[in-house]
């Protein structure tokens, strides 16, 4: 960079920004940086990752291979020495010798590349310095300064009117910072655009367009040497015009949610259905409710995938609310039940059919009902089928004689239909043929012809229905929660948490002392156990029971030892005071016992997809925190001709515990083989990079020690005839250089389109060069431009 004299030239120190985009160390030097590595690691291919060896291997895996900038596999296992662009291999085949062309070879001036390196020379006027790379302004004798204060303003009045008429363009390019032009006056300096010239009419200073209404950028405005650059808060992502921003729909990218998926502006949230528990993040997993106070059940729980079930013990049968159990009805009761529903039913159909005579199926049998018997002539007419009737003699359609078919089951003889296998269940067929199917809390009115609400003191709770069913205490009436009743705890009067009663409604009583009872409508309470008394009548959770010891989250009362007891691995407790844990959901769990949260319990399954042109890798539990003690293997074995380019956008992985978590790409899994990508800590700035092996085993591995969210890599396979443009593309450090093309890097969509034309370079078509300019950014379209139209070349 020019410095404020406006005559010499400093240097950049690179590394002061991101550490250069070092792995390890980042070392400066003039015009220029290097990254090196720590001991145990060596430089990889794309000079900047380091590359972990456990073991001494031969050629480049050693780390004594000797060269000094790059090193390649050669045939036979030996080892090949490069030099980085600007810089040409020694002698020795494996030192690098610095040229003219790497940072004009520390000169200052002029540089002429010789046998033992650069040598630096100065324009007209100026002497080299003792350094050997500076350049001094030559005193002229003529003009030199005495020591007299007089002598000294004459002979600076005299230097200034020389050096105007001497100054020129070919010279010191007149002085000036950026452009020369000579005119008869003397030299006229200007500055490019971003640049605002001084008032010595020679220097060219930085306009800070950030300080200007934040530079026009939305959210944040970072001043660069002669430009500026906008970013995006995180959850937004820059637009083509490269100022505005835009919030990024998590929610239609794919694999965010398992379930439901929420956008909110920079972030996202996550939903499961009913039944199922969110854990990691984004996944849903089955709930256990029967391991949290056994599901409410009075007796038995079963827990099904997304819900469960109360059940009861022979001679007893489930209560209305589902997880009671009280004395079921012996043969004799429910025979008179069943008589006495199967009368209520004949009445109503009859009302909603407005016929006298009407066909009956019950349970399979054929019956004719009737408000009186039929004729002696009718009863000896021939035997008519189902939903026929006699119509001059003749058996006719179902416009004379409507079919109503009933069953006698648990919900009684409203349960519509049965056995007529051409009606699906839960639909009513009624006369002409029309189909209804009336939700729970209505039933259909015969009158009306249509579905309506269950009037006020009734409920029904399936579907189908001809009729409500009457609440439990009609004295209740006026306490109903609405008039379209679906369920019985619909019905007014119902016993609030820590009160019970025999059937769940007023008049209710408090739970006794020593038992406790947290839900609406019960006809029990729980007992505390182990002799537990309660703090008061009316107890509503295990937490008002008088414990000895309070138990803090992570741990449970047991109520036979009167200890607490840590939770076991794969069950948590996040709240005080709780005689059990609840199970992780879904195939979580967790990494040791005591724990007090749901993000404790993870999914030990490693994630990701291979395919033969696209795919990706993902650690355990991702986006959650990875588990413990875990070990993932993957292998991507392209198809012929193909090799592997990998995006590594973001990677989490804690340094604290010494390398203990790791991810490792090679080509097989012995530690010998050629190694690609190899890295024990966190990265947030994205990195590209080709295999070094046509094929790779990936292995991921964690300790006991810390965690973190770990990563998803994508990757793709392209045609190995492209394999130096590609390097070329990933190894050009403008395509990590400002925070736009970095998020390139971490858009799953865009990273998909790229991928997309990489894998299958004739699908670049598809895409029109509108839609191109809406996905990315200027800058990046010019970046690649050039590149893409070489690796398009043989299919245009």
């Amino acid at each position: 960079m020019l410095a404020h004299d406006g005559h010499n030239c400093l240097d950049v120190d690179e590394c002061l920004e991101n550490n250069g985009g070092c792995q390890h160390t980042c070392v400066n030097a003039m015009g220029s940086y290097e990254c090196r590595c720590k001991e145990g690691f060596f430089l990889s291919d794309n000079q900047h990752t380091c590359i972990h060896r456990s073991e001494e291997g031969l050629s480049c895996m050693n780390k004594d291979h000797g060269c000094s900038h790059i090193c390649k596999e050669a045939p036979r296992g030996s080892a090949a020495c490069e030099c980085r662009p600007g810089f040409e291999l020694a002698k020795n085949q494996r030192d690098c010798i610095l040229t003219c062309n790497h940072g004009n070879g520390g000169c200052q001036h002029s540089c002429e590349d010789t046998a033992e390196g650069p040598e630096c020379s100065c324009h007209a006027q100026y002497k080299l310095h003792t350094d050997g790379r500076s350049c001094l302004e030559r005193e002229d004798t003529g003009l030199e300064v005495t020591e007299s204060n007089a002598t000294l303003v004459a002979d600076g009045d005299k230097r200034v009117k020389r050096r105007l008429l001497m100054e020129t363009c070919a010279v010191n390019n007149g002085g000036c910072d950026r452009t020369c032009k000579d005119t008869s006056t003397g030299v006229h300096c200007s500055c490019p655009v971003g640049f605002t010239l001084q008032l010595d009419g020679k220097t060219c200073k930085d306009i800070d367009e950030c300080q200007t209404q934040n530079g026009g950028c939305d959210h944040f405005c970072k001043n660069t040497v002669g430009s500026f650059d906008c970013s995006c808060k995180k959850g937004f992502k820059l637009l083509t015009d490269e100022k505005s921003c835009q919030d990024v729909d998590e929610c239609s990218l794919d694999r965010t949610c398992d379930h439901s998926c929420l956008n909110h502006p920079g972030t996202f949230a996550c939903a499961c259905d009913t039944g199922y528990t969110l854990y990691g993040f984004t996944h849903c997993g089955d709930t256990n409710e029967c391991s949290d106070n056994n599901g409410g059940c009075q007796q038995v729980c079963v827990n099904t995938v997304g819900d469960y079930e109360c059940q009861c013990h022979p001679g007893y049968k489930l209560h209305w609310n589902k997880k009671d159990c009280v004395a079921s009805c012996n043969l004799s009761c429910l025979a008179k039940r069943a008589e006495k529903r199967l009368r209520k039913a004949l009445r109503t159909l009859r009302k909603a059919t407005h016929r006298e005579q009407f066909h009956l199926q019950l349970s399979g049998m054929d019956l004719d009902v009737a408000k009186k018997s039929p004729r002696a002539s009718e009863r000896q007419a021939e035997s008519c089928g189902v939903g026929q009737g006699h119509v001059d003699n003749h058996c006719g359609g179902n416009e004379q004689t409507p079919v109503i078919v009933l069953c006698i089951g648990k919900a009684g003889v409203t349960q519509l239909p049965c056995e007529i296998p051409e009606l699906r269940p839960k639909l009513l067929r009624l006369p002409q043929n029309v189909v209804v199917s009336c939700r729970a809390g209505t039933y259909y009115d015969g009158a009306q012809e249509r579905c309506v609400l269950c009037p006020n003191g009734t409920f029904q709770s399936e579907e189908g229905q001809v009729t409500c069913e009457p609440c439990p205490r009609p004295e209740n009436l006026g306490a109903l929660k609405t008039s379209e009743a679906w369920n019985v705890s619909e019905c007014g009067g119902l016993c609030q948490p820590g009160e019970y009663s025999a059937d769940g409604f007023a008049p209710c009583q408090l739970c006794a002392l020593g038992t406790f009872q947290p839900e609406a409508g019960r006809t029990s309470c729980f007992p505390c156990g182990g002799g537990l008394p309660t703090k008061r009548l009316g107890a509503t959770s295990f937490q008002d029971c008088e414990t000895r010891v309070q138990c803090s989250p992570g741990h449970f009362y047991n109520t036979t030892t009167h200890r607490c007891i840590r939770c076991p691995a794969g069950t948590y407790q996040p709240e005080f005071g709780k005689n059990n844990c609840v199970s992780c959901p879904g195939n979580t769990t967790t990494d040791f016992d005591g724990s007090t949260n749901i993000t404790q319990c993870k999914n030990r399954r490693c994630g990701g997809e291979l395919g033969d042109f696209t795919g990706y890798i993902e650690s355990p539990n991702y986006p959650g925190n990875y588990p413990a003690n875990t070990e993932c293997t993957w292998t991507i074995n392209p198809p012929p001709k193909r090799r592997i380019l990998i995006v590594v956008p973001e990677i989490f992985l804690p340094i604290e515990d010494d390398c203990g978590d790791y991810l490792v790409m090679r080509k097989t899994s012995s530690s010998n083989s050629v190694t690609t990508y190899e890295t024990c800590q966190t990265y947030e700035r994205p990195i590209a990079f080709t295999s070094r092996s046509k094929k790779l085993w990936i292995q991921f591995k964690s300790n006991e020690g810390n965690s973190a969210r770990g990563f998803q890599v994508p990757y793709v396979t392209y045609d190995e005839d492209y394999q130096e443009l590609i390097e070329d593309i990933v190894r050009d450090g403008r395509l990590y250089a400002s925070e736009n093309h970095q998020e390139i890097l971490k858009d799953k969509k865009l990273i998909k389109a790229l991928f997309d034309v990489l894998a299958h370079p004739q699908n670049y078509f598809k895409y029109t060069a509108q839609e191109s300019r809406e996905m990315f950014p200027r800058s990046f379209i010019r970046l690649l431009r050039s590149k893409v139209s070489r690796f398009l070349r043989p299919y245009k």
